[in-house]
């Protein structure tokens, strides 16, 4: 099934990098960014905010992403520094470590979101909802979400009980009830209300 077309880009004739996240939501595991910056006449039928495509579907446009790129590169921030200075701010350190990563400089950044707390010159401009309208964008979503999966199912590996490798540690009912059962790892993200319930947790079972 296709979807509607993603535009090419905001500012012509201009070096620009899509730049997005993922993992804010989760209870364990680092957030990740991606910062992608893709030739002016790249086309895609498939490419789309990654949420709304299947895993399958994420995981064959990578390498194209990555081939067809002019430059693209990843980071995260993990799960102890978003209990240090909040996710939002770890969301802009991932997304501003990503930018810095690239082999070529941008003139312009495409930032997915209503806010951004810039580490460069660069100017830069929010787009809310920008990973289904620009294929940059859309390319960083992919890229991000497909390398934190990665750390999610190697994670999952270390702790099975938590199924990391189905809900990539967001927080489903199993995700919570295995925190009640067995505690909370190295990987989970003590800042979050990681419990429905008022409950305190048994930081002393902690694995």
């Amino acid at each position: 099934m296709k979807i509607d077309k993603l535009v090419a880009y905001y500012k012509e004739n201009t070096v620009e990098a899509g730049c997005d996240e993922a993992g804010r939501g989760c209870l364990a595991g680092p957030v990740f960014a991606a910062a992608v910056i893709l030739p002016p006449d790249f086309e895609n039928e498939w490419l789309n905010d990654s949420k709304k495509l299947t895993e399958k579907q994420r995981y064959f446009l990578r390498p194209i992403i990555e081939k067809e790129a002019l430059a693209w590169a990843v980071e995260m921030v993990t799960n102890r520094v978003i209990d240090e200075i909040n996710i939002l701010n770890a969301s802009f350190l991932a997304m501003n470590r990503a930018v810095q990563k690239l082999r070529i400089v941008p003139e312009h950044l495409l930032i997915d979101g209503n806010r951004f707390r810039p580490q460069t010159n660069i100017p830069f401009t929010c787009m809310i909802k920008g990973d289904g309208r620009f294929y940059s964008i859309a390319a960083a979503s992919v890229l991000a979400k497909t390398y934190r999966d990665d750390f999610m199912l190697n994670a999952h590996k270390e702790f099975p009980n938590y199924q990391w490798d189905k809900n990539k540690g967001y927080p489903t009912k199993k995700h919570r009830a295995a925190i009640k059962e067995f505690g909370t790892t190295k990987y989970h993200r003590m800042s979050f209300r990681l419990l429905d319930e008022q409950l305190s947790l048994d930081f002393g079972r902690m694995v």
